[in-house]
């Protein structure tokens, strides 16, 4: 045979299988078996075959791409490089490659407000995992209304028309505030924003916590970066000196923009500050101190958005869930 006209069904013929079967291998599908789709794979290679992936998709209506979207807010500066963020999406990737799918990532900033036409009436991809819900939950919304298979990483305790995975915010945020008033703090600080959709539930569990110790909330509103958190600190003690001696920070970024900000000035944590941070991103185990923080259990999250999504795109319909998460005890809260 000429390898260079070589067709699907030609390298069927020559392994013994179906076409179904090579495609399926040359895919990468798992439902084929890892020794002949190795085996399939080295005969392709060794005829200089590919598969037409274009040809393909218009022939299915199918693009075997899965867009994973970050959805930031206008007014933030938090972008894709925040390291949870990019934790995340590592491990959705990962969870999509062992179902033989694509990932294409994208922000809210390019998809504008149309995701219909901009994800899936253009063809780049069969559905959407949202990251984050947000401030304002429109868009999202306006996609689930128009019938497009997506699911949210978000707070899954929020009413809605379409499935969120994600922690038990508030749990992790009361959890956190217990352990630094367990610990002798009179006046814990609540460093984030409450009006999004997941760190308005942590700070629920923060205002509960402080309540039943009749304790006063003290909260600093602040963008969700470490740059935020280290400025705020930075002017509220300018402001006010040492006015807490505890910190439930809404996720690990800000929690070490805060520790930036005391360590310069010379106030010890823990012994004049605790700091508890949220998430567990590999720099809060190598921080000095190391960052106490509550651990979101990612990986699992990503196996179960990826999970719900090819529910939906194989017409079932499901529902929210809530992982688990860890409150992770560390130098900054002892």
């Amino acid at each position: 045979m000429n390898d260079k006209k070589l067709k699907l069904v030609d390298l069927a013929k020559l392994a013994g299988v179906s076409t179904s079967t090579v495609s399926r291998a040359l895919n990468d599908n798992p439902l084929i078996k890892l020794e002949t789709r190795q085996k399939l794979q080295r005969l392709a290679k060794k005829h200089n075959f590919s598969l037409n992936t274009a040809a393909s998709r218009l022939r299915t209506q199918k693009t075997n791409v899965i867009a994973v979207m970050i959805n930031l807010d206008g007014d933030t500066e938090q972008s894709i490089n925040d390291p949870f963020l990019l934790k995340l999406v590592g491990e959705i990737n990962l969870a999509l490659n062992k179902h033989g799918l694509e990932l294409l990532l994208s922000n809210s900033f390019m998809a504008s407000d149309d995701w219909v036409n901009y994800f899936i009436n253009s063809r780049r991809a069969d559905g959407l995992i949202v990251v984050g819900q947000g401030k304002s939950q429109a868009n999202i919304e306006a996609a689930a209304n128009a019938g497009v298979p997506l699911v949210v990483w978000g707070d899954p305790k929020t009413e809605s028309n379409y499935p969120i995975v994600g922690s038990d915010n508030y749990l992790g945020g009361r959890l956190a505030t217990e352990r630094l008033l367990e610990h002798g703090a009179k006046n814990v600080l609540f460093l984030g924003d409450p009006a999004h959709a997941e760190i308005g539930e942590r700070y629920r569990g923060y205002l509960d916590a402080v309540s039943k110790a009749k304790a006063t909330p003290n909260v600093l509103s602040i963008d969700i970066t470490s740059k935020a958190a280290y400025q705020g600190i930075n002017q509220l003690l300018v402001d006010k000196g040492l006015c807490f001696d505890g910190i439930m920070a809404c996720s690990d970024m800000v929690a070490l923009g805060a520790m930036k900000a005391l360590k310069e000035r010379y106030i010890s944590i823990p012994n004049d500050v605790g700091l508890i941070g949220f998430d567990d991103i590999s720099m809060a185990d190598i921080s000095h101190p190391s960052l106490s923080t509550i651990k979101q259990n990612t990986q699992r999250a990503s196996i179960i958005l990826v999970e719900k999504l090819l529910a939906q795109l194989a017409g079932q319909k499901v529902n929210s869930q809530v992982v688990e998460i860890e409150l992770i005890n560390r130098q900054s809260s002892k």
